[in-house]
């Protein structure tokens, strides 16, 4: 038996009482959290629109057919992603991304756009995979793309704007590097290794890219196993292999390998050029000398942007150039061992998706950023001041009932000169009162009872200022007496006090 609640919309029996759960892979965020992403958000935005690009919302629903890959040929097109049939008997599916919903709107509203079509958008996306720890069913993605373009030049820059995003979040030069290599490269090889044309080798193709864009996460020991017969992980599930022989294997190790140490992005593409076809491989390589040379232009070094080919992009849709972007400082693991934090965004050039609506070849590329991995990598930095959540409200006290519009006309003076303030409506004494401001992450409590109000003032209690104090007192005697943080003003002068401790300044 499984404590699983009601699935039938039927009113529930007598009695019955859900369990207070959440489905796992769905995260609860509160305040600190969901302000550090803002704040990301803010700025990751803000380099996209300097750049150039408009930001579009879509919802998050699409049809299902708009999905391409990730409609499986079953009667219920529910693996990888969220879906249920409309009331007009169509699936409709929670978006797996911010990029299907592009190509869709670009190809419906496609003789009324200019372009390029240069569109940032973000916002939640879900993906009906297998939890774990750091991966989620839902999580928040940026992205931007550049839709009617087919220069490598558009590649290039979305390299550099990741270079821009990333900096602008506070993450510096030498704790990141953004990963650039080109599907086309892939295509040669995949022809070498005779897996360039039906569905037999479509299958093996796609074990295998998605082998090869595991390299950081298992090694060459995993993937090699994923190249032939399969591999069994920590938690005994089994992935079939691509079924390739050992030679062929090792020649995909050989390719992985290629440019990795190279000293700049020219002396990377000497590496690689004898390894891919004479004919996809060659136009690859053409396409990233393009993109060297406008990188070049911009200033951008080898320790911004390199070429990788250990980057694959498990997505199928990608068809040129390819990027990610990895954080390369490193963190404490599950196990407490130190580990590179990885990869915070990625993208590339997928020219088919809008053409899957239109039978007309339209050129795109784009990239994407997971907030939330990033916001989670900039408390691992310790950045928490810059990207972690803003002080609560200031919270007035209710202490005397027949204070209270007194209270509430405080909290409004605050408010008006755009201070967050709130008067306390529980019904608890003055300690639990303080205890909750302090749970609110309040950075001051405003005091008025009755000897307060017979007098004329009112005691500020500078919560952040006292809770500094405390850790610099080592009697506690003497901190109960001096109590420190809290001061009284006359009640003439209340809110300018209050807004001198919050840094704020008097509504003229």
């Amino acid at each position: 038996m499984t404590n699983e609640s009601p699935v039938s919309p039927s009113a529930p029996a007598p009695g019955f009482r859900p369990q207070a759960r959440k489905p796992r892979g769905f995260p609860d965020r509160r305040f600190d959290a969901l302000t550090a992403e803002t704040r990301l958000l803010e700025r990751i935005a803000a380099v996209y629109s300097s750049w150039g690009f408009e930001r579009l919302e879509t919802g998050l629903f699409e049809y299902a057919d708009a999905l391409g890959k990730f409609l499986p040929d079953q009667d219920r097109p529910n693996e990888g992603v969220f879906s249920l049939e409309d009331d007009d008997g169509q699936w409709i599916a929670l978006r797996y991304d911010l990029t299907a919903p592009l190509a869709r709107f670009v190809a419906e509203h496609f003789d009324r756009l200019p372009r390029p079509f240069r569109r940032y958008a973000f916002g939640p996306v879900f993906r009906n995979e297998k939890p774990g720890p750091g991966r989620f069913r839902e999580f928040l993605q940026c992205d931007a793309d550049s839709v009617g373009v087919a220069d490598a030049a558009a590649d290039a820059e979305m390299a550099a704007m990741a270079c821009a995003a990333i900096e602008a979040v506070g993450i510096t030069r030498g704790d990141y590097v953004v990963k650039l290599s080109n599907r086309k490269l892939l295509n040669g090889l995949m022809a070498d290794l005779g897996l360039d044309s039906g569905p037999a080798a479509d299958k093996a193709r796609l074990i295998v890219l998605r082998a090869m864009d595991k390299l950081d996460r298992l090694g060459e020991t995993g993937v090699a196993d994923l190249l032939m017969a399969g591999r069994r992980d920590e938690s005994g599930d089994f992935s079939p292999g691509a079924g390739l022989s050992r030679e062929s294997a090792e020649q995909v190790l050989g390719f992985l390998r290629a440019g990795t140490g190279a000293a700049d992005r020219g002396a990377a593409l000497a590496e690689l050029a004898p390894l891919v076809g004479p004919h996809a491989g060659a136009e690859g390589l053409r396409e990233l000398m393009r993109i060297d040379e406008v990188l070049t232009g911009l200033a951008i070094a080898t320790d911004r942007v390199t070429f990788n080919s250990s980057v694959v992009r498990g997505l199928e849709y990608y068809t040129g150039p390819i990027l990610e972007a990895e954080l390369t400082f490193a963190i404490a693991g599950e196990s407490g061992a130190p580990q590179r934090f990885g990869a915070v965004g990625g993208g590339g050039r997928y020219d088919d998706l809008v053409s899957r609506f239109r039978g007309e070849p339209v050129p795109a590329t784009g990239f994407s950023i997971g907030v939330s991995r990033l916001a989670a990598a900039l408390a691992a930095l310790d950045q928490a001041g810059e990207t972690a959540g803003s002080d609560g409200p200031v919270v007035i006290l209710a202490l005397e009932p027949g204070l209270t519009g007194r209270y509430f006309a405080m909290a409004a003076e605050l408010r008006a000169c755009g201070a967050a303030a709130e008067v306390y409506l529980g019904s608890a004494g003055m300690k639990a009162q303080m205890k909750y401001a302090d749970r609110r992450a309040s950075p001051l409590a405003v005091i008025v009872g009755s000897n307060e109000a017979a007098q004329g003032i009112v005691t500020l209690k500078d919560l952040k200022l006292g809770a500094q104090k405390a850790r610099e007192m080592t009697d506690h005697a003497a901190w109960r007496s001096e109590r420190p943080g809290q001061f009284e003003v006359p009640e003439a002068q209340w809110a300018e006090a209050a807004l001198a401790i919050l840094g704020r300044s008097p509504a003229r």
